[in-house]
């Protein structure tokens, strides 16, 4: 077997949307006919997946009675079982119905804040039924164009209000699930509220129950701000609050790709999957890895399926040129050699005593600034094993 072929041990999962995505852009119709979500089920488990995931209309259509409702649970339950896939998240469209246009949980339509929560109360129902244990919020709607409309304070304190609300409903139900926020800095609002994973961490802290909530980073809406998304994933797992994440690629500056992982920027995605797997000897990632992108409009159902294989082929073989990076003697020799074991004590938790060795130390500044750090052969050393000549 090829060492690089997904198993459902590599945690690798996809949304209904990511896959289902029939093409369609705002300048072009379908090119690829819609796939029932069973049929889905069935050709990601084939592909090596371990997961999917879902909206409430992705599986369910918006308006279906209750009883065709229970008929395609029903049927998605039973395809679940018999491919030996699992439903690790889900989450709720927040975003597609008109009603919607102007925000859900930020509207200033009470009527609008209503419906958007009991629209996502019926949704996380639906994500527990089919397993779920994260449950993600993208606020896509969830901005302005107009900003004169809202004071963003109100925004933010509507945006709180219903966090908690749900986190009791859950509570009161029993639930075994958790929240993770997603953040975008705009597309399809001309701004988006909290635009970033830092915003989201800050508004989390804010919460009544914040220890219930983490957040989902996505490699595109971070990058569409010209930001590492390393960084902000590094600053989340750092939090404890990486609860979820979405891998795909994007270009900065443009419009929200939605790519195959690593086909743009390998070095970050690199950067990234690194980080998740502690090859560097950190504590690692153990969540679902979740590919939020899609094929490109040129391709059939069959490109689909290139596309899925990709994402999660580029995954495993960055991880295996991670762990090479990291094992390599020299590697290790050039990030070693930046730590002082008898200064680094003295760095953390202030004491009296901590405070006069610092001051006695004999630090030479102009010294000290003459060494060369060697970055330029790590990061050369980190392109070689890229390039798999090393």
């Amino acid at each position: 077997m090829d060492p690089f072929d997904p198993t459902a041990k590599d945690r690798f999962t996809f949304g209904l949307w990511t896959v289902g995505n029939t093409g369609r852009d705002p300048f072009g119709e379908a090119v690829r006919a819609p796939l029932a979500p069973t049929h889905i089920v069935r050709k990601l488990s084939e592909c090596g997946a371990w997961g999917v995931n879902l909206h409430d209309n992705d599986l369910v259509p918006f308006g279906s009675s209750a009883s065709e409702r229970d008929r395609i649970v029903r049927e998605f339950k039973a395809a679940l079982q018999e491919h030996g896939m699992c439903v690790p998240m889900a989450t709720t469209n927040l975003f597609s119905h008109p009603i919607f246009k102007d925000g859900a949980f930020t509207s200033n339509d009470p009527k609008v804040r209503a419906f958007a929560l009991r629209k996502t109360m019926d949704g996380i129902d639906l994500g527990v039924e089919l397993g779920a244990r994260v449950y993600v919020f993208w606020g896509g709607r969830e901005g302005t164009e107009a900003d004169a409309c809202r004071d963003p304070r109100t925004a933010v304190a509507r945006t709180r209000e219903a966090m908690d609300f749900l986190c009791d409903y859950v509570r009161e139900q029993g639930y075994d699930l958790v929240f993770a926020l997603e953040a975008k800095p705009n597309e399809p609002r001309g701004d988006i509220y909290f635009p970033t994973t830092g915003h989201m961490l800050h508004f989390i802290s804010t919460l009544a129950h914040p220890e219930m909530v983490g957040v989902n980073p996505e490699v595109a809406h971070e990058t569409m701000a010209g930001l590492s998304f390393t960084h902000g994933v590094a600053q989340a797992m750092e939090a404890g609050k990486l609860f979820h994440i979405d891998l795909n690629a994007q270009r900065i500056g443009r419009y929200d790709q939605d790519f195959r992982f690593g086909s743009e920027d390998v070095r970050q995605a690199f950067l990234l999957v690194r980080l998740l797997e502690g090859t560097l000897g950190t504590a690692p990632y153990t969540g679902p890895l979740h590919f939020d992108a899609h094929a490109y409009r040129s391709e059939d159902e069959a490109g689909v399926w290139d596309f899925a294989r990709g994402c999660m082929r580029t995954y495993k073989i960055l991880k295996a040129r991670a762990q090479a990076f990291d094992a390599d003697p020299e590697v290790r020799a050039l990030i070693a050699e930046q730590n002082d074991a008898a200064i680094e004590p003295l760095l953390s938790g202030y004491t009296k005593d901590k405070a006069a060795k610092l001051r006695a130390l004999a630090l030479d500044p102009a010294s000290i600034s003459k060494r060369g750090l060697r970055y330029e052969r790590l990061d050369q050393l980190m392109i070689e094993h890229l390039l798999g000549v090393r």
